[in-house]
């Protein structure tokens, strides 16, 4: 007697057992399923500019709006100093890596409970949707660049040799969003107070960076407290590798990406304890 051709194939049983291990963070997993990561990225940039008139150009309307607006209020009438560089210059070269962190943080944060139905029905690590919506703004990132790019060629300013460390600026942003967004992410599954909470935090946060102001006005004695903010390095190392203003603290900016790193592990740490009850909560 002939097996059936549902006898002939075999089955694969894949079993999911919460983790109970602390340091057991299954990162492998995710590098299984980039596929999924890219396909998540791909469906965020589709669904956003999908119906939109001027499509992608939405992604400089707010930092150009943001660098006409503090050219006028805090260049022309405070009249704060921008280290002899043009303001719009000053004042866009801070807002570009800003722009991407805040909505970054933003998109993380919040994009679980915007998946509720997709980590409700199936499987897959959790920490793909996060790691999706950090990683999706920096399209938006480089459409921006190609402005500043033009704005350095229209005030004939050359980037320095430092322009070659600008990667690694981009790369502290970028893990400084994902490990914000690790934290906030599972605390808004059971608190949805996140989502109004996020914007005065994003707010607190951009005026306590060097961003419509410049690093040399702080006073010396809180220099080194108002460095802890790890995004004071990566917005004076943008000035510094496009415009050449000041030297760079290379000291400074160790300690700032090493405490990232530490915030970064915490954020997966705490990310995985919390995954297994995602799917009961959310």
């Amino acid at each position: 007697m002939e097996s059936s051709n549902a006898d002939s194939v075999p089955s694969q049983i894949i079993e999911v057992r919460p983790n109970r291990r602390l340091f057991n963070l299954e990162l492998g997993a995710v590098w299984r399923y980039r596929e999924l990561l890219y396909f998540l990225i791909w469906r965020d940039f589709k669904v956003r500019y999908k119906q939109a008139a001027i499509g992608v150009a939405w992604a400089v309307v707010q930092p150009v709006f943001m660098v006409i607006i503090f050219t006028v209020v805090f260049g022309n009438f405070a009249k704060i100093p921008s280290d002899g560089i043009p303001y719009p210059l000053f004042a866009f070269t801070a807002l570009l890596p800003w722009t991407y962190f805040s909505e970054a943080v933003r998109r993380g944060s919040m994009s679980l409970a915007d998946d509720s139905e997709l980590i409700r029905k199936i499987y897959f690590p959790r920490l793909i949707i996060p790691l999706a919506m950090v990683v999706g703004p920096m399209v938006d990132f480089l459409v921006s660049f190609l402005v500043l790019a033009a704005l350095l060629v229209w005030y004939g300013v050359m980037p320095t040799w430092g322009v070659v460390f600008l990667p690694l600026f981009v790369f502290i942003a970028l893990i400084l969003a994902l490990a914000v967004a690790l934290w906030l992410g599972p605390v808004n599954v059971r608190f949805r107070d996140i989502k109004h909470t996020l914007p005065l935090l994003l707010q607190t946060w951009m005026y306590a960076s060097p961003i419509v102001y410049p690093l040399s006005i702080v006073p010396e004695q809180w220099k080194l407290l108002y460095s802890l903010n790890p995004m004071v390095g990566v917005i004076e190392g943008f000035r510094w590798a496009l415009l050449g203003t000041g030297n760079p603290d290379f000291v400074a900016m160790s300690l700032s990406a090493g405490f990232v790193l530490l915030v970064l592990l915490g954020g997966i740490v705490y990310f995985k304890r919390m995954e297994r009850f995602f799917a009961d909560v959310i």
